[in-house]
């Protein structure tokens, strides 16, 4: 209500200064007109109602422009919301799929790993679903569910996997995205590990330092059935594209039966 009548106010003022403005123009302008001679006040008064009438005018088509301006940034800012909240909710479902059917087997044969893989799988689906929710999350949380996530493929492998998480992080408190690295990992148990049946290994290295995180990925894979990446690497760098423009850096290679990833992010 309150902003409602300062806006009536504001407006009022301007449709004031107009009409006065053109009033005192019109008058102003048939006196010199009919002035016999040059007379300088005459003059001084014409051109002061001119003036106030042209930063009327420009204050009107500014405000105009950056009022649209303010909508776009509004529309562009939720739109990028939304893509966000789509690209977040599409962590790949194979995982999930996986490990229930896994569930099933270990409760058949009444397996002492059945308790642990359901609680570890109840605590990755939690993070998932409220922290995901969150813009940013610390560090720390991010990297201890990537930890749970691995911990489940561990179990419910049924090969030796030698999979090996390093981390060199400042004492200070880290914050960036959640489930920034998910899809890295995901990627490479799905394209690579699980296409193996002997000698699979995984390297997962993650370095915060100053104002950047390092997260690098690295993985050995079955020559002619592994991809560069699927929909959740497509997702990531969407996402990265909207969360850290021109502040990430991704670099994907795959060669001689090696998958490698190497994301940079400056954080602000």
């Amino acid at each position: 209500m309150i902003s409602l009548t300062k806006k009536h106010i504001k407006v009022t003022l301007i449709v004031a200064v107009l009409l006065v403005s053109a009033i005192g123009m019109m008058v102003w302008k048939q006196k010199l007109e009919l002035s016999a001679s040059y007379d300088e006040t005459l003059e001084m008064q014409f051109f002061f109602f001119n003036v106030s009438f042209s930063l009327a005018i420009a204050y009107v088509v500014l405000s105009f422009l950056f009022n649209k301006w303010k909508e776009y940034r509004q529309l562009k800012n939720a739109h990028s919301k939304a893509q966000l909240e789509l690209l977040k909710s599409k962590i790949d479902p194979h995982f999930f799929f996986n490990t229930l059917n896994n569930l099933y087997g270990l409760a058949m044969r009444k397996s002492e790993h059945t308790g642990p893989v359901i609680l570890k799988l109840s605590e990755v689906m939690r993070y998932t679903i409220y922290k995901g929710e969150q813009d940013v999350v610390s560090l720390r949380d991010e990297i201890a569910y990537l930890k749970q996530y691995i911990e489940i493929h561990k179990i419910r492998y049924q090969k030796q996997v030698d999979i090996r998480f390093e981390e060199d992080l400042e004492e200070k408190e880290f914050m960036v995205a959640p489930l920034l690295f998910i899809n890295l990992v995901e990627n490479s148990f799905k394209h690579g590990i699980e296409g193996l049946t002997d000698e699979a290994w995984l390297d997962i290295y993650l370095k915060a330092q100053g104002n950047t995180v390092s997260f690098s990925i690295e993985n050995n894979f079955e020559p002619g059935k592994a991809r560069e990446g699927g929909q959740g690497i497509k997702n990531l760098k969407q996402r990265l594209a909207l969360l850290y423009p021109a502040h990430h850096e991704l670099l994907i290679e795959e060669k001689e039966g090696t998958f490698m990833a190497r994301l940079n992010i400056t954080l602000s």
